[in-house]
């Protein structure tokens, strides 16, 4: 894995997020918290670069992102993507899911994040 720059004037910034998750979030960190699933630490609002992702795993090189409803307009789809491309080409890998689908459909959510889970240590995924 290359190295991921941090971008320490994003640490305050990340501690707030933290304290004001939204349910979706704190919902789905309550499943991935105390290496819950397959035994991986997940972190949340983790500065990567110059931007901060909801979830990271370092041994899986893999953001999980909960979209909420601002995240439809236009503008910040755009920005979305090229978040996206430029994290995915430090080496990540990226999973989205809706703030509806953390909150209504959680056990699916954590089955599909388990699934990809399930395919990277197969080897299934590069």
């Amino acid at each position: 894995m290359r190295f991921l720059p941090y971008n320490r004037s994003l640490k305050e910034f990340s501690r707030e997020l933290r304290t004001h998750s939204t349910k979706g979030e704190v919902m789905l960190w309550n499943r991935l918290k105390q290496k819950q699933l397959r035994g991986y630490t997940f972190n949340r609002q983790k500065p990567l670069g110059n931007y901060i992702v909801d979830f990271y795993c370092k041994p899986l090189n893999l953001v999980i992102e909960i979209d909420g409803a601002s995240h439809h307009f236009e503008d910040i789809m755009v920005n979305d993507v090229k978040r996206q491309q430029i994290l995915e080409e430090l080496g990540l890998s990226f999973l989205r899911f809706t703030e509806s689908q953390a909150r209504f459909d959680l056990d699916n959510v954590v089955w599909d994040i388990d699934r990809w889970v399930e395919a990277f240590e197969e080897g299934d995924l590069q």
